[in-house]
């Protein structure tokens, strides 16, 4: 069990006030980081401080992901509360706009590869430039299965985390050398916030279950076991993998 052991690390997760984010907290927590949840809302700060109720060490910062200095500012402030140190990045902040392709305001686009893409980039490029003077470090990004795929009227996120992905294994061809593990969990369809409309959608949700071996669509909690292995020494021959967890639905 030694190897899974992350007592005493130190990790960012964006967009960790709810939904995915939110499960890889606790997973992170329950295996024994301190972690600072950035999010866009309040929820944040009442997040983070529900969990230092339930006796463990977490913070949150504010900040609009899709504005260049709120990444700085907010990645800034995080390091703070480590005392300059950083273990372990976790990029879950993500946003979904919905319309046909040819009627895909350019507004809503550049605010989905904004938040989904360029903060990912930005967040990266900070932990990086602390980790490769450690020699070690564990950056998680939160892909898709629509890295695999196109969707349908969500072209710029399908854009988003299709760049998400190479970008992670172009990270990991820099940086795999110098002790940096990159990599990203892809997952598959999620009963979050997100996917509200395709829960309540009967056709759209009997099509998608019935594709899923698993048969449920997966829940929060689905990520801790993933994301505790990848912010591990027993991932540290891992790099450049974008992991499903998808309950099967890319093996049908």
């Amino acid at each position: 069990m030694d190897l899974f052991d992350l007592q005493g690390k130190k990790a960012i997760v964006t967009g960790g006030s709810r939904g995915l984010g939110y499960g890889m907290v606790q997973g992170l927590l329950e295996a024994g980081c301190e972690v600072v949840i950035i999010g866009s809302s309040d929820k944040a700060l009442t997040v983070s401080q529900d969990f230092i109720k339930q006796g463990y060490k977490c913070h949150g910062i504010k900040a609009d992901l899709k504005i260049e200095d709120e990444n700085n500012r907010s990645f800034n402030e995080a390091v703070e509360y480590f005392k300059g140190d950083l273990d372990i990045l976790v990029t879950a902040a993500g946003i979904q706009r919905r319309h046909n392709a040819e009627n895909f305001p350019l507004k809503d686009w550049e605010e989905v590869l904004n938040v989904n893409l360029n903060s990912v980039f930005l967040m990266c490029q900070l932990a990086g430039n602390l980790m490769l003077k450690k020699g070690h470090g564990k950056i998680i990004n939160v892909a898709s299965m629509l890295s695999f795929f196109g969707g349908n009227t969500v072209c710029a996120y399908a854009a988003s985390k299709g760049g998400v992905a190479q970008f992670t294994k172009a990270l990991s061809n820099e940086w795999a050398s110098k002790g940096i593990n990159v990599n990203a969990i892809a997952p598959g369809y999620m009963a979050t916030e997100m996917n509200i409309a395709l829960i309540e959608d009967e056709t759209r949700n009997t099509e998608i279950l019935s594709r899923i071996p698993a048969k449920r669509w997966g829940k929060p909690e689905d990520m801790k076991g993933l994301v505790i292995f990848l912010a591990s020494q027993a991932s540290d021959y891992l790099n450049g993998a974008i992991i499903p967890v998808d309950g099967g639905y890319l093996s049908r």
